[in-house]
């Protein structure tokens, strides 16, 4: 595929930068700092990969304003203030998402009563259910599930193996990576001692993604106990996340790979999770609070605080705790030769004190 190529100018103004160097060359893709040839836009915003970048063979990299000193030999710079944002925006150009096939593969299934837009593209042996409802320009990959009564809205992408199960919703531009499951059960059950036994209690709500929503591959949003579990606008969720029944996300929330939210839950707009933070059930997590890779949340974490370790805490305090960690067998050590010393002059103190006088006999 002939890939179009772009002057550097353009694209500094396409994303609001400059250039220092020649503004003329073309541009005709994008690649890493090792593997970028004179033709191709890098990346630089990590003081790790300063070697890299002197040893790049890019046309052009981006750049943030403090590191403009640090171009390399022959290479022009596109300095923006954001430059992974700028880069994020400049690869899109050059790798545009494929655009929708309108139509049906012969192989998938599509129930009688089920509606899909005609510009809607279903792929081989996926399936959509009884009352679905299928929105202009979504595709449904391979082998992707869409399940009775369930909608999908605008523009929206299940990758293969991708389900989203009876009733639950999907707003607009929603992408789903493989595997991903909307409207999983919720685990909830009731023990019973007479049984004994474990009785499943019914899940009877949905689950609901807003627009703009990602669930990485094989991310589970569990339908709710009764009403629903929702993933609010923006919010993007990696691999492996489990997001229980009824907990509900804000806006544009960062839940990172394996990190589990339980039940009933309710995390505020702009909230991050670390990978492997696991929040226990029934917490509240204030709006852009931040919370640190494995940490475990016992508490409701106040709006715009970080926290981290397990149990979680204040970052600073957990800083302070970490650091006297490594210091424990130092401590003890110490501890140990005060501990004797002390017994050494308990020793020596009781040696030298006189024997107490006995007392006198009674005169009659």
């Amino acid at each position: 595929m002939t890939r179009t190529s772009r002057r550097l100018g353009d694209l500094a103004e396409f994303v609001g930068g400059r250039v220092v160097g020649d503004p003329e060359l073309l541009v005709r893709g994008v690649a890493s700092l090792e593997a970028a040839g004179p033709e191709e836009l890098a990346f630089f915003h990590n003081a790790r990969y300063r070697a890299a970048l002197e040893r790049t063979r890019a046309g052009a990299v981006v750049v943030a304003p403090a590191a403009e000193s640090t171009r390399p030999a022959g290479a022009s710079l596109l300095v923006a203030d954001n430059p992974y944002l700028a880069f994020g925006r400049l690869s899109a150009l050059f790798q545009p998402a494929a655009a929708p096939r309108p139509g049906r593969h012969p192989s998938a299934v599509i129930e009688a009563t089920a509606e899909v837009d005609p510009t809607a593209e279903i792929g081989a042996l996926a399936y959509v259910g009884p009352g679905a409802r299928i929105g202009p320009r979504s595709v449904l990959r391979p082998g992707s599930i869409v399940e009775r009564e369930a909608v999908i809205g605008a523009d929206c992408l299940l990758q293969p193996g991708a389900v989203v199960r009876e009733r639950c919703v999907l707003g607009d531009r929603v992408s789903l990576q493989p595997g991903a499951i909307v409207g999983s059960d919720g685990f909830g059950y009731a023990f019973d001692p007479a049984g004994p036994a474990h009785v499943k209690v019914p899940q009877a709500g949905i689950a609901r993604l807003e627009d703009d929503v990602e669930l990485g591959a094989c991310a589970c949003v569990d339908r709710a106990t009764l009403g629903e579990t929702v993933v609010g606008r923006g919010s993007k969720v990696d691999n492996l996340v489990q997001i229980a029944h009824n907990v509900r996300l804000g806006a544009h929330c960062l839940l990172c790979a394996q990190a589990g939210v339980a039940g009933s839950t309710q995390l505020g707009d702009g909230v991050i999770l670390g990978g492997q933070v696991g929040v226990v059930g029934h917490l509240s997590i204030g709006d852009l609070a931040r919370v640190g890779a494995q940490a475990g949340v016992m508490d409701d974490v106040p709006a715009g605080e970080s926290w981290s370790g397990s149990p979680a805490r204040g970052h600073a305090a957990w800083l302070r705790s970490s650091a006297a960690y490594w210091r424990l067998p130092e401590i003890l050590k110490r501890q140990q030769a005060l501990e004797r010393r002390l017994a050494e002059l308990e020793v020596r103190l009781a040696r030298a004190q006189p024997p107490e006088a006995e007392p006198s006999p009674r005169s009659g």
